[in-house]
């Protein structure tokens, strides 16, 4: 079950701002928003950030102005030397002005998103991706393998 009581944007934004994060004017908080660090999120004017959007920015986060972002959308700055020792490795992401990350998305550390550039619903997303560009995998699904060699006889 969610709260329904929703929290005002405005409560919000003063309560992380309080906590170091830079939110310019006309930012909008849908419900669920979560966000590891505060001090490293940096969001431009007249974004809007939607229901269950997660921030876990163990490295800053820079979100130019008039971007949306969708719900259920992860943007994590944090992996691991998993080659290694599993030490923390984080990078930045920036998402450019006027960008558009649908739903569902994942965006990992050291993304650059240009401008005006739309991610398509369920996408990952790493490294560049080009301005005013519609980003994504193929939306159809496609048939991967076989489940089983001798499939189960339906009785008659």
């Amino acid at each position: 079950m969610t709260n329904p009581w929703q929290v005002s944007s405005r409560l919000r934004t003063a309560a992380l701002k309080a906590f170091g994060a830079e939110i310019a004017d006309g930012v909008v908080f849908r419900p669920r928003t979560r966000i590891r660090f505060p001090w490293k999120l940096h969001i431009g004017k007249d974004c809007w950030i939607g229901e269950g959007v997660w921030f876990h920015n163990q490295d800053h986060v820079y979100i130019d102005h008039d971007v949306t972002i969708s719900q259920e959308t992860l943007i994590t700055t944090g992996s691991h030397a998993h080659r290694r020792d599993m030490a923390l490795i984080t990078k930045p992401v920036h998402v450019e002005a006027g960008a558009w990350i649908t739903s569902r998305c994942i965006v990992l550390g050291g993304t650059r998103i240009g401008r005006s550039a739309l991610i398509a619903p369920g996408t990952v997303v790493t490294g560049e991706v080009p301005e005013n560009t519609i980003w994504g995998s193929p939306i159809q699904a496609s048939a991967l393998g076989i489940r089983f060699n001798n499939p189960v006889k339906t009785k008659p």
